[in-house]
């Protein structure tokens, strides 16, 4: 259904983008935001279910400055390759400003504007609801660094987050501290699932978990508009 497109990011840099155009009535702009692994086919399928909700997504590339076209498998080398990337390579404060390009790109079309992310993008979901004025909700899926790096802040919007129980890469602890912080704007679930339990390409999907992650979400949206 979507297509890969080029947009112009805040430093002049040319980016590819998946864009899904939303079917029959527009509910509103999406930003989703990828895993480290870059725009997948998984990716670009949860982009497609979303536009068929109602929903025009954007979905820029995020590494494409640092390694054009990267799409990554789950393990081995180019898994190495995807946490360099990440890490190392590709500035998170560039993550966001690609964000805010896409969300600037979708307020023009009309409409409230949401944003969810996977995994890295579920840090940059997180972030964006914290320092963007331009969003409707936003819906961070187990951002490693919203327990820890960005816990204070209460976000600007709507926003909830989902963890799972048993991930080994965001201990529990700092989930219940984030918790504990009550943000009125902010909601956390935590599902009896491991790290990626949204992706059925990866050896923690848990569908459940999955299937109510997504309800949860497009009823946040849903509620703010969409």
């Amino acid at each position: 259904m979507g297509e890969m497109i080029r947009m112009t990011m805040d430093d002049g840099a040319e980016v590819a983008v998946y864009h899904a155009p939303a079917e029959g009535e527009r509910r509103g702009g999406l930003v989703l935001i990828q895993e480290i692994f870059g725009v997948t086919d998984h990716i670009r399928e949860m982009c497609d279910e979303y536009a068929a909700e109602g929903y025009e997504v954007l979905s820029p590339a995020l590494f494409d400055r640092e390694h054009p076209g990267f799409e990554s498998d789950y393990s081995g080398p180019q898994f190495q390759r995807a946490v360099q990337l990440a890490r190392e390579l590709h500035p998170f404060e560039q993550s966001l400003k690609d964000a805010q390009t896409c969300i600037d790109a979708l307020k023009g079309a009309g409409g409230p504007v949401f944003i969810t992310g996977y995994c890295y993008g579920g840090s940059v979901a997180w972030r964006m609801a914290q320092i963007s004025p331009d969003l409707a909700a936003s819906s961070a899926f187990y951002g490693s660094l919203v327990p820890t790096t960005f816990k204070d802040d209460a976000p600007q919007c709507a926003t909830i987050a989902h963890f799972g129980r048993f991930d080994d890469g965001i201990p529990m602890a700092g989930v219940e501290a984030l918790i504990a912080r009550d943000h009125p704007t902010a909601q956390v679930f935590v599902y009896e699932a491991g790290h990626g339990f949204n992706s059925d390409r990866r050896k923690d999907y848990h569908e459940a978990s999955a299937d109510l992650a997504r309800e949860r979400t497009l009823m946040l949206f849903r509620a703010c508009g969409g």
